[in-house]
C-alpha cells in the first residue's frame, strides 16, 4: 500500500514537470495557423484565403523588404502565370509558441522543398518569426518576420 502511494506521487511529480506538462490549448493553433497558411497560400496560392490566415494590416518583412497584402496578391498573381510552377513543400520546426489572451507570438525554423517533374529542384530554410492576434473569426497573423538562413552545399 505504502509502496503504490510513493509509486503514485513519483508519476504525479514526473508528469508536473515542465517537459511534461500540459502547453497552452491556444499554442497548437497558432502553429496550425502557420502550416495551413503556407500551405494554402504559397504552396498552393490560393489568394482567396488570405484573409483566413492574415489580418488586412498583414505585414511581412522578408529580407529587407516589406510586403503587404496587396503585394503578396501580385506575387500569387505573377506565380500562377507560370505553365510549370514547382511544387513547394513546407516542413516546420517550433522554437517556442506564446499565447497570453488574445494575443500571441511563434519562433520557428521554416524548410521548403522546391520540385518539378517529381524531382527535388531546390530547398531554402528560413527563420521566422510571428504575431497573431484572435478575432471573431479565429486566429489571424498580423506580422510575419522572415530571415533566408544560409545553408552549407
Amino acid at each position: 500500500m505504502k509502496a503504490s502511494i510513493l509509486l503514485s506521487l513519483a508519476i504525479l511529480g514526473f508528469m508536473s514537470h515542465p517537459t511534461f506538462s500540459q502547453t497552452h490549448p491556444e499554442e497548437k493553433l497558432i502553429q496550425n495557423l502557420i502550416q495551413d497558411s503556407f500551405d494554402d497560400l504559397f504552396s498552393g496560392f490560393k489568394s482567396e484565403k488570405i484573409l483566413d490566415y492574415y489580418t488586412e494590416d498583414f505585414l511581412l518583412l522578408e529580407q529587407g523588404e516589406v510586403w503587404d497584402n496587396k503585394m503578396i496578391l501580385a506575387y500569387f498573381d505573377r506565380t500562377k502565370q507560370n505553365p510549370s510552377p514547382s511544387i513547394r513543400t513546407n516542413r516546420f520546426d517550433f522554437i517556442e509558441t506564446k499565447v497570453t489572451g488574445n494575443t500571441a507570438w511563434i519562433a520557428y525554423h521554416n524548410y521548403a522543398t522546391f520540385s518539378q517533374n517529381g524531382e527535388e529542384t531546390q530547398q531554402l530554410y528560413w527563420l521566422e518569426s510571428a504575431t497573431a492576434i484572435k478575432t471573431k473569426k479565429g486566429w489571424r497573423l498580423d506580422m510575419l518576420h522572415s530571415t533566408r538562413v544560409r545553408t552549407q552545399e
